[in-house]
């Protein structure tokens, strides 16, 4: 990582002739290991064409805000693609502590190589009026549409089998991977009707012999897949949901009362925690011969009938910064400021 990096006082005839030995050819400037911009051939042009020295320090000439950093080696899969040839990666002070070129898979993470099931049938009535014209899992985020996103991630672990739940307007999903350079299976399950959440694996029964990740198509989770699939092999868990911390603020004092009118206390502002579903689950493919084919289910409640069954569900938690969701039209700028910076 470190030939990547330049001290902001370094002069830019030294940082030339380091970027001319790189590929890629980008510097990161730091100060004490803080990021404070990125440096390329081009920056160095255009400072030199508008009057700067080659003596002169880096800092004058580097990009100080580039579009896109991460937070995690998983967060930079993600956003890198041919518009951008490295991300790097900061941890909360703004430290360099890794940089992504796109030639490695994730760092210390095990490829993983597991079916991947994409439930993408919803009419994501929630982004209307988009999904009257798309289907959700073609809304773009930045470049890329959603789901290709979401594919992406699990590709870096080595995941090359997916299979794709479709309904609404599935052909134009169909014809948009047709017209796509890809180096993975896809599967396609066509819904006769809507099924819910959960129906659609009802189609899959006798197709997936292996442990498999089932995901819907509107949140992405910049975790560790690998040790996600190890906590749920490890404790024997039949299904394993992928929960998120999440923490609320009341803008408001809120009052507490005895015997309905009586006033007990007053909290200012109170902040609750609680876990969220984020829609992604490992599932055991045994599971699947208690889906009844073609009937309407919520995966949730799949999950819950399940348990009285006496089926093993584990819950595996991530930061709430881990979890993505496009599911509305503000969160979906959210997802694309994550991605792709502001």
């Amino acid at each position: 990582m470190k030939q990547y990096l330049v001290s902001k006082g370094s002069c830019i005839k030294d940082a030339m002739k380091k970027i001319d030995s790189l590929k890629p050819k980008i510097l990161f400037v730091v100060e004490e290991g803080k990021l404070v911009g990125a440096l390329t051939d081009g920056d160095i042009r255009r400072y030199l064409l508008a009057g700067g020295n080659v003596e002169d320090a880096v800092d004058l000439a580097c990009n100080k805000k580039p579009k896109r950093v991460a937070r995690s080696v998983e967060e930079a899969v993600v956003m890198l693609d041919k518009n951008y040839i490295a991300i790097p990666v900061l941890d909360e002070d703004g430290k360099v502590i890794d940089i992504y070129t796109g030639k490695r898979t994730i760092v210390s993470k095990k490829k993983i190589d597991v079916p991947i099931v994409i439930n993408a049938g919803g009419k994501g009535t929630r982004l209307d009026p988009f999904t009257k014209i798309l289907p959700k899992p073609l809304i773009p985020v930045g470049d890329l549409p959603i789901i290709e996103h979401i594919m992406r991630s699990y590709e870096a672990y080595g995941c090359k089998d997916f299979h794709i739940i479709v309904n609404y307007k599935k052909e134009l999903i169909k014809s948009y991977f047709k017209e796509t350079d890809k180096e993975y299976a896809i599967h396609w399950a066509d819904e006769n009707k809507p099924l819910g959440t959960g129906g659609g694996l009802s189609l899959l029964k006798n197709k997936l012999k292996d442990t498999f990740f089932f995901i819907c198509c509107d949140s992405l989770i910049l975790a560790d897949y690998s040790d996600i699939l190890k906590s749920h092999k490890k404790n024997k868990n039949d299904i394993t949901m992928i929960c998120a911390k999440k923490k609320v603020t009341i803008p408001y004092g809120v009052v507490n009362t005895e015997e309905g009118s009586r006033f007990d206390s007053i909290e200012e502002k109170p902040e609750y925690s609680f876990l969220t579903n984020t829609a992604m689950y490992v599932v055991e493919p045994s599971v699947l011969k208690d889906m009844k084919k073609n009937e309407k289910i919520d995966f949730p409640e799949f999950i819950r009938l399940e348990k009285e069954k006496g089926k093993k569900i584990g819950v595996y938690t991530v930061k709430e910064d881990d979890w993505l969701d496009m599911g509305q039209m503000s969160e979906l700028e959210k997802m694309r400021i994550r991605l792709y910076g502001e």
